[in-house]
């Protein structure tokens, strides 16, 4: 918890700059959906921002910048206050120090706002409900908080009785985040198998029917089309809730799928491309680091440099923005803190790269901010260095990381894709804390993969075979991909696997060959499996 440190002048020399870069690094660090505020006003939404905090000439001095702005203030004091941290800042000429806000995410509803639109909503789906399905009977409507079956109050529950039959039923409205509707499915197959298991025993739960926003179908779409159907009959509408119309969607007919494949690149050519920037970067680095250092090529043009899976610098070369020239630029700084690489600040790079390895360690401390940063990425460093620990049949030689092909709107990107030793595809997620939602995600690149793989058309030299779309951009070079659908293979500490994830899982279809790998919970020091459990074939 950052410590309050502001003083009744607010006064610049009071408090040391280091401090006040260090709170703000910190919160940022623990908060990875931040936003940034003024007057009550969301200005940098942090998952999409960039912001560098250091010391200049005696000053704590924060860049923030974006898209859409760019902002520099003096920071001259912070203070914790409860679930965001207030900044107070003077602009260059200003008389007066102004605040900025720091808090967790963008949502700035007030809890009663958010309550009354809630309500609201589950009016509106009963009405809606009652006049769509004439002859069936809305039961126990509720969006109550029942943290023990991760049922939160962003989604209406309950069921639609006709006779002894029985179907369970969940809504979202339109004024949540994308997030939260796109998260309907998960809760809604949770709230399916509880109401079988709590349901009289006369009556039949048969299926589950979704409600979603106009316009938000096709993420809960694509992810139905994938679900047992023999286990569940899935119903999905969508709730006009201006004109209360409800609208049935056909999951089967939702057209193409995006889903998007760059040709590869070579990694040696972009490091040899890129080595004089590494070099310099490298040259920085604390004496007997360098053997820690991961040169990770991002693209033909760009490598990042990772110590246990946090980028903290990185080389790009490409065209001058004034000529047809060639010029190198080199950044540091984690996470969104990006800062160009100059003379005049190789010294503050230097202890930055210092600070980093002090603190980025297998032993280090569990209260540093460095050390929590980005626990996945330093996860997914561990299994690219080890993946035979992870599943023997897998192949190290062949593992792309982070593939930026499988993107899908704002979906993130695929974790780690191989091939086993009989050339199927194998899709890999994971997480290094909980996440309800973890099947869903993964289930989502697992859909892309194996649309890219079906896409197989003959190719010149390939003896006839019909190659698929990753054989025809480049990937796994000199070997045969598989036409069998990929294997879905999740991974986490056995401790952070979300109780839920397993009865999400035995929804999937048949089709999906899945595994849940729990891990041990020291990973950082030494990668083990502690058990396995996969899909019944």
């Amino acid at each position: 918890m950052v410590s309050g440190r502001i003083s009744g002048k607010m006064d610049a020399e009071q408090i040391a700059p280091g401090v006040l870069a260090r709170d703000i690094e910190e919160y940022l660090a623990e908060h990875p959906a931040a936003a940034v505020l003024e007057d009550g006003r969301v200005i940098f939404d942090m998952r999409h921002a960039r912001y560098s905090v250091s010391e200049s000439h005696g000053r704590c001095v924060l860049q923030l910048w974006s898209e859409e702005r760019n902002l520099i203030r003096t920071v001259v004091g912070v203070q914790a206050r409860a679930q965001c941290l207030r900044v107070m800042t003077r602009r260059l000429g200003a008389p007066r120090p102004q605040a900025l806000e720091l808090v967790p995410t963008s949502d700035r509803r007030t809890p009663t706002a958010r309550d009354a639109a809630r309500r609201t909503y589950q009016r509106l789906l009963e009405r809606a409900l009652t006049r769509a399905f004439i002859g069936s009977k809305v039961d126990g409507l509720s969006s109550a908080m029942d943290l023990e079956h991760s049922f939160g109050p962003a989604y209406v529950r309950g069921r639609l009785l006709k006779g002894t039959a029985a179907d369970a039923l969940i809504g979202v409205g339109e004024s949540e985040s994308a997030a939260t509707v796109d998260g309907v499915l998960t809760l809604g197959v949770l709230w399916l198998d509880y109401c079988r298991q709590h349901s009289e025993s006369r009556r039949h739960i048969g299926g589950l029917r979704i409600v979603v926003p106009a316009g938000t179908w096709r993420t809960t779409a694509e992810r139905i089309a994938w679900m047992n159907h023999a286990a569940a009959d899935f119903q999905l509408f969508t709730l006009d809730e201006r004109s209360e119309e409800l609208t049935q969607v056909d999951y089967r007919d939702i057209g193409n799928l995006e889903a998007r494949l760059v040709h590869a690149f070579s990694a040696r050519a972009a490091i040899e491309r890129c080595q004089a920037g590494i070099d310099r970067l490298l040259a920085l680095a604390p004496e007997g680091a360098k053997n820690r250092i991961e040169v990770h090529p991002r693209s033909a043009t760009e490598v990042g440099l990772l110590l246990y899976g946090l980028e903290f610098a990185r080389v790009r070369h490409g065209l001058s923005a004034h000529s047809f020239s060639h010029q190198t630029e080199i950044t540091f700084g984690a996470g969104p803190n990006e800062t160009p690489l100059t003379e005049e600040n190789e010294a503050l790079a230097r202890e930055l790269f210092a600070r980093l390895f002090r603190s980025r360690h297998p032993g280090g401390s569990h209260t540093d901010a460095l050390f929590r940063l980005q626990p996945e990425r330093w996860l997914e460093a561990r299994l690219r260095a080890g993946i035979g620990d992870l599943q023997p049949g897998l192949r190290g030689d062949m593992l792309y990381s982070q593939v930026p092909a499988l993107s899908s709107s704002d979906r993130g990107m695929l974790d780690l894709l191989t091939l086993d030793r009989n050339g199927r595809l194998a899709v890999i997620e994971l997480k290094a804390d909980e996440d309800l939602h973890l099947p869903m995600q993964a289930l989502d690149y697992w859909i892309r993969v194996r649309a890219l793989n079906d896409d197989r058309q003959a190719a010149a030299g390939a003896g006839g075979r019909a190659l698929s779309a990753f054989e025809r951009q480049g990937y796994f070079a000199g070997s045969e991909v598989s036409p069998l659908p990929p294997r879905l293979l999740l991974a986490a500490p056995a401790l952070r696997i979300h109780p839920a994830n397993e009865p999400v899982l035995r929804y999937f279809s048949p089709q999906i060959e899945w595994e849940l790998i729990a891990l041990n919970e020291h990973w950082r020091q030494e990668l083990k499996v502690v058990f396995r459990k996969h899909s019944e074939q």
